[in-house]
């Protein structure tokens, strides 16, 4: 079923560029597998396994890994009426709607579809936004699940994670028992740990260059619904300074899931770790709001409720 979120004609160019990309790279990497492992059928049921895996239990994976949990309308009633009125307007099912009892500010969507989504907020986010903010940041994690970014961001990170895995793997392999290896065996390893790295590296950029544009178009559709890009605008610099504030220690188990958070948990980063950011600055967001804020003629009141 189409939403009512803008379509966004380039968004859906580059996720299908991407796929395509990692379709190739995946392919050429579990071909390297099953020539180094020499068992095809070893390789294919492995890495079909955890890909199923992934896909279908990457909701219960996430909101696991960030304590989520599932909230009835009686426990909270205005985030679930703000939810309500968000996919009224959009024309879209409404998510399963989630609470992390974290004091960190911050929203992600997971899910592999519009039907079987989720759109999570901690309650450290609840507790520092106001109404029209907490809409703007919704309207920005329903707009993932309506152009299904979330679904190809989580196949495309799936490359990743297996490459990073068989690396650790095989490093800590090596690392145990390489006394017992003779030289074919440590080559193998040596050429596994070569390709998967290569494998990682290149899923890496290909994911950080998709996840900082899908970030800009979420902006703008939530934007363009909810009118109010001020208000999206006043939620992004208040949750962007308060995680700033945060030690990088605090953040550190947080960070593996960068790529679906609203803003991410960097606290304050240097400026080469910008290149590799899974989001635009803040500065850029910031200046495409006020772009549309001025298309839109919209007041600047940012926070006032409607």
């Amino acid at each position: 079923m189409q939403s009512r979120f803008r379509s966004d004609r380039r968004l859906t160019v580059r996720m299908t560029v991407t796929l395509f990309l990692l379709g190739l790279l995946y392919v050429g990497f579990v071909a390297a597998l099953i020539v180094l492992l020499k068992s095809w059928l070893l390789v294919v049921v492995l890495v079909g396994a955890m890909f199923v895996a992934q896909f279908w239990f990457s909701d219960r994976i996430a909101m696991f890994a960030m304590r989520g949990r599932v909230v009835e309308r009686e426990e909270y009633p205005e985030l679930h009426a703000v939810v309500d009125r968000l996919c009224a307007i959009a024309d879209m099912p409404k998510p399963v709607v989630a609470v992390s009892e974290m004091d960190m500010p911050n929203a992600f969507a997971t899910g592999r579809n519009p039907d079987h989504a989720v759109v999570c907020v901690t309650t450290g986010l609840l507790r520092r936004l106001e109404p029209a903010e907490l809409e703007g940041v919704l309207a920005h994690e329903l707009s993932h699940v309506a152009h299904k970014d979330v679904a190809v961001i989580t196949v495309a990170s799936f490359l990743g994670v297996i490459a990073g895995l068989i690396v650790r793997f095989a490093f800590y392999s090596q690392l145990f028992g390489g006394g017992r290896r003779d030289q074919n065996t440590a080559a193998v390893f040596a050429a596994i740990i070569g390709v998967s790295a290569a494998v990682y590296a290149i899923s890496f950029l290909l994911i950080r260059a998709l996840s900082r544009y899908r970030e800009l178009a979420a902006d703008r559709a939530a934007a363009h619904l909810t009118g109010r890009p001020s208000a999206l605008a006043s939620a992004l610099t208040k949750v962007s300074g308060d995680i700033a504030r945060i030690p990088t220690k605090d953040l550190r188990t947080a960070q593996a899931f960068n790529a679906f958070y609203f803003t991410p948990a960097t606290g304050k980063e240097p400026g080469i770790e910008r290149i590799f950011s899974t989001h635009p600055t803040l500065e850029q967001r910031l200046e495409q709001l006020g772009r549309i804020s001025a298309e839109l003629g919209e007041a600047a009141t940012p926070g006032k409720a409607g």
